[in-house]
């Protein structure tokens, strides 16, 4: 005979002995939305993926696992958005170019800026843009998400997106990358060359504006302002020890350590990537605790490097029509993960190959470290670290992901989890 509290599930109801989740007005304010805070007992339903409610009965993890499948179904959240979000776009070039194209002064400048936006802007995933939409869908109920708040939503996702074209356009001249997302990289273009410099500065200026425009009204403006200004400093710091810890023409192979690899990952890459846009969709839900924000934290900077790793993976065994840029990884001296783990495990003989063709320009010797991770077996490393990571990752968003909807994590594990761009 089914028990009781499992037919109750399988119609959609929960008996929640203690430990349970019970919304409260913490986050709801009057019964308008629902939070979540730790024991209480209490029936409760199933209620638009919003309201969590985490079951100990005869079967500890029984709901976890059906979240986690829930979260697999769900997945298609990112793709419901990206029709609105990339709708929103000519309005975002409208905003920051309209009112300017008409100055005599300035009219030729910002219709440069036009092309920057158009040609920088667009192309990529959206993923880190279009999280900030859908965590806040996530947090808020569905008539709190009105007309203008959306359009608020979905700006700050597009203010998102255009750091991560800042930071593009100027890796890739300091890289001296040839291609991204598919095509010619900005500086490369006939005509531009280091007036790129200059552009991705103007890229950056955008966000500002933008969200003056949109939230300077809002009580999380000012939140808003510092979280932007203190990722794009944490994200610049990351790169500076990208760029000292692989000066270009030196190759010191003791340098690359996994304590150094982490620090750049988490600096250069987790912050902007993943914790940005979703602490940025918290405050427009207005959740702008510290513990709220310090749990995120924790899972966020996981994933990004988690994120980074796949993306080291796929510089040198990606396809380049897939991934839609050409690594170089090798021939920029990259304390990449590749390399790293070949150190781990290199004996003194395969030490000596990497010293010798590692950072190097010429094609032989790019193929030799390749040939040389094959040998090592790397591929296979990287596949079973991605497994680990992927059941680490759940582990801690079952641990950590109290006071927030662990589908909000659970979809950004799952949308980077075998990833092939």
């Amino acid at each position: 005979m089914m028990p009781l509290s499992r037919w109750l599930r399988s119609v959609g109801v929960f008996l929640l002995p203690v430990p349970c989740w019970v919304p409260l007005e913490r986050w709801l304010g009057p019964l308008r939305r629902p939070s979540l805070v730790y024991r209480g007992s209490v029936l409760g339903a199933w209620h638009s993926g919003r309201c969590w409610c985490q079951v100990w009965t005869e079967e500890p993890r029984a709901l976890y696992s059906s979240l986690r499948m829930n979260g697999d179904q769900k997945l298609d959240v990112y793709d419901q958005a990206k029709e609105k979000f990339l709708q929103h776009f000519p309005q975002i070039v409208k905003v920051l170019t309209e009112d300017d194209m008409k100055c005599p002064d300035t009219g030729d400048a910002v219709a440069r800026l036009r092309e920057v936006l158009e040609y920088n802007a667009i192309g990529g995933k959206y993923q880190r843009g279009l999280t900030v939409l859908v965590t806040l869908q996530a947090l808020v109920e569905p008539r709190e998400l009105d007309a203008d708040s959306l359009q608020r939503a979905l700006t700050v996702g597009w203010c998102v997106e255009l750091l991560q074209a800042f930071f593009l356009v100027s890796d890739d001249i300091m890289d001296a990358s040839l291609t991204r997302r598919g095509k010619s990289c900005w500086y490369r273009k006939p005509g531009i060359g280091l007036d790129a410099v200059n552009d991705a500065v103007l890229l950056e200026a955008c966000i500002y504006r933008l969200l003056k425009f949109y939230c300077r009204e809002q009580p999380y403006y000012l939140n808003l302002i510092e979280l932007f200004l203190q990722t794009c400093y944490q994200t610049e710091i990351g790169q500076t020890l990208d760029l000292i810890t692989a000066p270009q023409g030196h190759v010191d192979l003791s340098r690359f350590t996994e304590k150094r690899y982490k620090s750049i990952v988490k600096y250069k890459t987790a912050f902007y990537s993943f914790y940005l846009p979703v602490a940025a969709a918290m405050y427009m839900a207005g959740i702008d605790g510290e513990k709220e924000h310090s749990s995120a934290k924790k899972i966020l900077l996981e994933i990004g490097e988690f994120f980074q790793v796949q993306d080291d993976y796929l510089d040198l065994f990606g396809d380049p029509s897939v991934t839609g840029k050409i690594g170089t990884d090798i021939q920029d001296n990259k304390c990449s993960w590749l390399v790293v783990q070949c150190l781990l495990r290199a004996s003194p003989v395969q030490q000596q190959i990497l010293q010798e063709n590692y950072g190097q320009k010429e094609a032989e010797k790019v193929a030799q470290v390749k040939a040389l991770y094959e040998d090592m077996d790397l591929p296979t490393v990287f596949a079973q670290y991605e497994q680990d990571s992927y059941n680490r990752l759940v582990g801690l968003i079952e641990q950590c992901a109290s006071s927030l909807p662990p589908d909000i994590f659970l979809r950004l594990a799952r949308k980077i989890y075998k990833r092939k761009k």
